[in-house]
């Protein structure tokens, strides 16, 4: 029996995902990478006008964030301290008078920083023309540079964060009086929770169809689409009845058919007063089958608080 002839013609064709319904070519891995960023590569127009530096500046992690602005920091005052060489000492008073080229070299990148800063200790100064006015430029761009650098920090601290963790597969385990495919998440700040959650999860996989193999995309319908609240972890299951893409799907069929879940989970957070939003997938590799989840929760010794053990959100066993 053909992959395509397991797919339910009943169930619910969905281009939420994105993507083309009939993407004969694609290749080169999953579409959504797990911390939910795309995995795609854009070509066919200039790179200035497919860059944006703010947002990515917004959206490099923190230690490349910092990295970015220190080298920053630094190239600019060695173009500065450059300038201020080829000027000569001659147009600045304070500077050693038998130093040595390199001596005055530093001397001269300590006076770039302090007028980039407008910080001006005054043991060097310009007194010439040129040095006046190339110190004037200095200290507008160090003006104007520190209020991008603030306004990129304001936006990363402020950023709406949905500050949740997903499991690192999904499985397929006994649901009722059948299967279901599960994955789970849960929020790991302390004293973080979000409310009214809402969850849409579609998959593509490949079919035959007039003998070509074509990529079909399918909303799956959930146990659950959407919560209230989230204080513990939330388990997310489809099941698998005749109604599912995935009805009598074996690992192989998994494989076969390069399947991979998209998932959407969106939710209001209270100390935004914001909606978050954050995507995640799941390849055929990171489905496991006969495999269920273990409770990650338990009680406190005394009785009176409920427990969320959040190194027990990957852990499951065999059925």
């Amino acid at each position: 029996m053909s992959l395509y002839k397991k797919i339910n013609p009943f169930s619910k064709l969905n281009n939420d995902t994105g993507f083309s319904t009939h993407s004969n070519d694609v290749g080169g891995g999953r579409f959504i990478n797990k911390d939910g960023s795309y995995n795609i590569v854009k070509e066919g127009m200039p790179f200035w006008r497919r860059i944006s530096i703010f947002h990515d500046m917004l959206n490099l992690p923190k230690w490349k964030f910092i990295a970015v602005v220190l080298l920053f920091y630094i190239a600019i005052n060695l173009a500065f301290t450059a300038v201020y060489f080829l000027i000569g000492p001659a147009e600045f008073e304070g500077l050693p008078a038998t130093a040595s080229p390199w001596r005055i070299f530093r001397e001269l990148f300590y006076f770039s920083t302090e007028t980039y800063t407008t910080v001006g200790y005054g043991r060097v100064n310009p007194k010439g023309d040129f040095a006046n006015l190339v110190a004037g430029l200095e200290s507008l761009t160090g003006l104007l540079s520190l209020a991008i650098a603030t306004g990129l920090i304001y936006g990363r601290f402020s950023k709406p964060r949905s500050y949740l963790v997903f499991s690192n597969e999904a499985v397929i385990a006994p649901y009722k009086n059948g299967t279901g495919l599960m994955f789970r998440f849960a929020a790991y700040k302390d004293k973080h929770a979000l409310t009214d959650l809402e969850i849409r999860v579609n998959v593509g996989l490949r079919v035959l169809e007039n003998e070509r193999p074509e990529y079909k995309y399918f909303a799956l319908e959930l146990e659950r689409t959407r919560v209230e609240t989230m204080p513990l972890s939330w388990t997310v299951v489809h099941p698998i009845n005749e109604q599912s893409p995935f009805y009598g799907f074996t690992k192989e069929d998994m494989e076969t058919g390069d399947v991979e879940l998209y998932v959407m989970l969106r939710g209001f957070d209270d100390v935004f007063s914001n909606y978050v939003q954050q995507r995640t997938s799941y390849t055929y590799r990171e489905i496991l089958f006969n495999r269920k989840f273990i409770p990650m929760y338990r009680e406190s010794e005394d009785g009176l608080t409920t427990i969320l053990e959040l190194h027990k959100l990957n852990m499951h066993k065999p059925v």
